[in-house]
């Protein structure tokens, strides 16, 4: 119904895609609306996941954990210089599915706040 919305986030890719159409399936124009300008703002994009897990790989590590906001996590790599690199590399390799990991926790987030936004 909103679906040409959803292709103006940058970087979609078929899941996020799919998914977004099964979260947004009961909302009306308007909460559709609100929900997308809350979650584009919160979103990241695979691209720049990608940028930080290099960036973690060679300058911070663990600033990929911190940005997808897995405080612990980072810490745990910023000490062990991102796990002996191991764990660096794995996320370099894996930072579609942890930039969807990410984006999955910011549609629950922004579909509630839509929600609330109806009732004001």
């Amino acid at each position: 119904m909103f679906d040409s919305q959803f292709m103006a986030l940058p970087g979609i890719t078929p899941q996020e895609y799919s998914y977004l159409q099964t979260a947004t399936n009961g909302l009306n124009e308007q909460q559709v609306r609100t929900f997308l300008m809350i979650y584009s703002s919160k979103r990241k994009n695979p691209s720049d996941m990608l940028l930080f897990c290099v960036i973690g790989l060679f300058l911070v590590p663990g600033l990929q954990r911190f940005i997808v906001n897995q405080i612990g996590m980072g810490i745990l790599y910023l000490f062990t210089g991102g796990l002996c690199l191991i764990g660096s590399i794995v996320d370099i390799i894996n930072h579609k599915e942890l930039a969807f990991e990410h984006n999955q926790r910011m549609v629950f987030e922004s579909l509630q706040m839509a929600r609330m936004g109806s009732f004001q």
